[in-house]
């Protein structure tokens, strides 16, 4: 007799910031998603996936939703987060403990009606105090008809058990979408090109991790030693040294712990190799934008 299985399509929404791509990294239990304090460091949308027994859950991480800074990437990202709320299961509505402002406002106005909605409130030790704990979360739980409320930490791992297991009731039954084994959607090159990003988002100013792009360019198997080649794309020739470095110290650090996460990803010795070119216009590119389009 064949097994009854069930799989749920979860997107995981917020404004930025809340730490959806954190919580996501936690509840499969690897890295995926690239995670900054920066805002609008996710942006592409990543789906997670987890098998366990008979359930299987792939979450969708997503942009932060935002309209404060308007410009054509950034209403793309919004169009991405928009369109990630067709045809799933269930959402999950991160807000940060203590902190219900303007963008979260607008990010319950996306909510569809009558959906499977959970509200999670993340990073919970941020308030000491219980009672003014309980009394956030009534606040913010009136906001929507949640289908559940439930408090974590997805830093210290807190909570994320219990979230597993509440989204899961909802899951309709069907076949998995993917390979019991499988982790994500996204190719090995895809987030090793991520992994740049990332340390380029953590070690740049404000402003200048928006206007890079990065791409794979040779990526090989050799023996027991993987061969990774990229380039950082930048759109002014005044922006090349500022990622380089002076001496080239700053480069040499974005690579040097890119690699170290690299190898935890592909579980291999990495050799890593980057460049820095520049590219006038191209974030205005139609063809850059485009992958943003989803």
């Amino acid at each position: 007799m064949k097994e009854e299985t069930y799989c749920g399509l979860v997107s995981i929404i917020g404004r930025p910031n809340v730490g959806k791509s954190t919580l996501m990294n936690h509840l499969i239990g690897q890295k995926i998603s690239i995670t900054s304090r920066k805002p609008q460091t996710t942006q592409h949308k990543v789906s997670g996936v987890i098998t366990l027994g008979e359930y299987q859950y792939v979450f969708i991480d997503t942009p932060g939703f935002q309209k404060r800074y308007i410009n054509k990437l950034n209403t793309l990202l919004n169009k991405s987060v928009i369109n990630s709320l067709s045809d799933i299961d269930a959402v999950i509505f991160v807000v940060e403990a203590g902190s219900f402002n303007e963008g979260d406002e607008e990010v319950v106005t996306l909510l569809p009606k009558n959906a499977n909605v959970f509200l999670v409130i993340n990073k919970q030790d941020k308030i000491k105090d219980k009672q003014v704990l309980d009394k956030f979360i009534k606040q913010v739980s009136l906001k929507y008809p949640f289908k559940g409320v439930l408090v974590v930490s997805a830093k210290q791992h807190f909570g994320i058990d219990e979230l597993i297991t509440e989204i899961k009731n909802v899951f309709p039954r069907g076949e998995f979408l993917y390979p019991k084994d499988q982790l994500t959607d996204k190719s090995s090159q895809f987030l090793c090109a991520e992994i740049i990003r990332e340390k380029l988002f953590r070690y740049l100013g404000e402003e200048l991790p928006y206007s890079l792009a990065v791409e794979i360019n040779d990526f090989k198997l050799d023996g027991e030693l993987t061969r990774i080649s990229a380039t950082i794309i930048v759109d002014k020739e005044n922006q090349k040294p500022i990622v380089i470095g002076r001496g080239g110290e700053k480069l040499k650090k974005i690579s040097s712990e890119a690699r170290l996460d690299m190898e935890q990803l592909l579980h291999s010795k990495v050799f890593l190799q980057i460049w820095v070119k520049v590219k006038s216009g191209f974030a205005d590119d139609l063809k850059f934008l485009s992958q943003f389009e989803s």
